[in-house]
């Protein structure tokens, strides 16, 4: 097995520079997890007060779902809290379960995508080798996502093979969907019977699924789907090279609401230095593109840039 290329940070810093990107906070972690909530509860409540602005609030929420799926991301590298505990505590309980994932399952999954980033052993592999596809296929993609046949395969009939067979795919490829949503059933259904009782005692049952449930099968999807894309599709030299072992993407405030929130979008940097925290990603990707190595990175101006990138693919 060949493992992705590695640099160390004195590479491009000295101690004193590369400092900051090492202090841990206390309180970054978990302030993220609750703003996070707290953005899902507002919008859900506008959605209740003045439904016609429903269709935005269902974006919002979707977006702020992939904000736990990220927030799982960061606890998965033990970045959520100093304190081990407290890190799986709220990356598993408040940022993995609500989306029927499993922070235990999805840790050792995810670290062997970084050892092995865009190699043949890479288990993220299939997201990114596709492309470039042809803009009919991409939109067929994101149709499916949109019209909740994506959350049906990943929820219902995944979840339903597994149960019915404990051995491995009979083609030996990763079980991607089945590890990162379908190890987390029973949790899953659990805090979603919680939460629908929560919307039923405060006389709104038809909120959990306008405003929870619907953007979980439609939004949440095709934004997840948009991240893979944008983090690993179609980076020339990223099996070689660790500056291109992922793309960057600046995010406009609109896409950062909608799209990629919590520096989601600082790829390339994440997978640099794997271990600084997603709040210092933007602080740590200015440090970079201060040092002439940064040339060699790959930075997308937006996400539309993105998928004209990936779908150049002639029909």
């Amino acid at each position: 097995m060949s493992a992705a290329p590695r640099i160390a940070p004195s590479a491009l810093f000295t101690p004193q520079e590369w400092k900051p990107f090492q202090r841990r906070s206390a309180w970054a972690g978990p302030l993220l997890v609750v703003h996070c909530w707290a953005v899902i509860a507002l919008a859900v409540l506008v959605g209740v007060l003045i439904p016609w602005l429903i269709p935005l609030c269902i974006m919002i929420v979707g977006a702020r779902q992939l904000g736990l799926a990220i927030l799982m991301h960061e606890a998965a590298h033990g970045g959520l809290s100093k304190s081990n505990r407290l890190n799986d505590f709220l990356g598993h309980w408040l940022c993995a379960v609500p989306i029927g994932a499993s922070l235990k399952a999805y840790r050792p999954y995810h670290l062997t995508h970084h050892r092995f980033a865009q190699q043949a052993e890479d288990p993220d592999l299939m997201l990114s080798a596709p492309f470039p596809v042809s803009p009919t296929s991409l939109r067929r993609k994101l149709i499916r996502d949109l019209t909740g046949q994506t959350f049906f395969k990943q929820r219902v009939l995944l979840p339903l093979a597994k149960a019915r067979s404990s051995g491995p795919r009979d083609d030996g490829a990763p079980d991607y969907d089945s590890i990162v949503t379908g190890r987390s059933v029973l949790p899953f259904l659990a805090f979603n019977a919680v939460l629908l009782a929560g919307f039923i005692a405060a006389g709104v049952w038809w909120a959990f699924f306008v405003l929870w449930l619907l953007p979980m099968a439609t939004w949440f999807p095709m934004v997840t789907r948009l991240r893979n894309i944008a983090e690993h599709a179609c980076v020339e030299g990223s099996s070689a090279d660790p500056f291109r072992a992922a793309r960057t993407t600046r995010a406009s405030l609109w896409e950062r609401a909608f799209i990629a929130p919590y520096w989601v979008n600082y790829h390339a940097e994440h997978h640099l230095f794997m271990h600084v925290p997603c709040w210092k990603l933007p602080r740590l990707h200015r440090a970079i593109h201060a040092k002439p190595q940064a040339g060699a990175m790959e930075v997308a101006p937006g996400y539309a840039s993105v998928l004209k990138a990936v779908t150049r693919q002639p029909e």
